[in-house]
């Protein structure tokens, strides 16, 4: 086997292997809200040995521009892409978050915080206006008690809401891994 041949069989497997876990990696996007085209160019940015621009990127995952910009797009507001600069280059140049690590306390800190926000805001909005009800039907029993009843519910949710809330601060201050540690690397 000469060494060309070697070299080509390598490169062969080598994006095989690469395609394999590309593809994964698409697939499983949908947990972060993501598409899978958008999760394979965070795939392909995940292999680059370095950073990339949108025509690069276009070109390799045969893409329109529009649609490299949308996927960088989301990726940056999600804090799995960096926007990198290069002495000598004139255009925007875009690399990988390689700490999964911060990657996901990243997502679950800028999805969860905004959703938690919303609902706290929104029970306690209701749990004034049921006091309000309280008081004005205090004189029907039955409207009385089912007020109250529901009115405990949304206390329970406020709860669950704010131990939420607690949990991604140990996200945003890394005390989460003093509670389940990093795995070391292989």
């Amino acid at each position: 086997m000469g060494l060309d041949q070697f070299s080509e069989e390598h490169d062969e497997a080598l994006h095989k292997m690469r395609k394999r876990v590309i593809e994964t990696i698409g697939r499983n996007m949908d947990l972060y809200g993501i598409s899978q085209s958008t999760g394979h160019l965070y795939g392909m940015l995940f292999f680059a040995d370095q950073p990339m621009t949108l025509d690069q990127m276009g070109s390799e995952m045969k893409m329109s521009k529009t649609s490299m910009s949308t996927g960088i797009r989301t990726l940056l507001d999600l804090k799995m892409v960096n926007k990198v600069w290069e002495k000598g280059s004139r255009k925007d140049l875009y690399e990988v978050e390689y700490d999964w690590y911060q990657t996901f306390t990243d997502f679950f800190d800028v999805k969860w915080r905004k959703s938690v926000e919303a609902n706290i805001m929104i029970l306690r909005k209701s749990i004034d206006e049921m006091d309000r009800m309280l008081e004005e039907y205090a004189g029907n029993p039955e409207l009385f008690a089912a007020l109250q009843k529901d009115k405990m519910k949304l206390h329970e949710a406020v709860s669950y809401y704010q131990w939420l809330d607690r949990l991604i601060d140990t996200f945003e201050s890394g005390e989460i891994f003093k509670l389940v540690p990093k795995e070391p690397p292989m």
